[in-house]
């Protein structure tokens, strides 16, 4: 599968403040489980955190099986980055396919982030991230429109 002709994601070295909310609290629940990964501390008690906090903490599995899917730590950022890296990017592009676009795209993105396999097994889960989001009332801005 070709990942050419996917956009870019429209926030792509944006300030984490400067996210919308959906797209906020998912980047801090991905940042949490790195920090807790790359420190030996339980990744998905660190992940829950900022989401149990918006009222979505059934997202803490689905979220921890993409992240552990994928397996991208060293490439995503801090808690305290200004920007987001284009990992952190290229995810959240992936998690808003997900939930927004057809099967086909999400796995699009997720191969811009991982092998296939694991690009395959990441699909799953981040569908039903996407389906928890999206009855909790927050939806992930659509990358296949031109603005976000």
């Amino acid at each position: 599968m070709t990942t050419r002709g996917l956009p870019t994601w429209p926030w792509s070295s944006a300030a984490p403040e400067d996210l919308p909310p959906a797209e906020s609290v998912l980047l801090d629940a991905t940042r949490a489980w790195v920090e807790a990964t790359c420190e030996g501390r339980p990744a998905l008690a660190a992940l829950r955190l900022p989401l149990v906090t918006e009222g979505i903490g059934e997202a803490a599995r689905p979220l921890d099986a993409v992240l552990q899917g994928i397996a991208l730590p060293g490439s995503m950022g801090c808690r305290l980055c200004p920007r987001l890296t284009p990992a952190e990017g290229a995810l959240l592009m992936a998690l808003a396919l997900a939930q927004r676009a057809p099967r086909r795209e999400a796995l699009a993105a997720f191969l811009r982030l991982a092998p296939p396999g694991a690009a395959y097994a990441a699909v799953g889960p981040a569908l039903a991230l996407g389906l928890t989001l999206r009855r909790a009332g927050l939806l992930l801005a659509n990358p296949l429109r031109a603005e976000p």
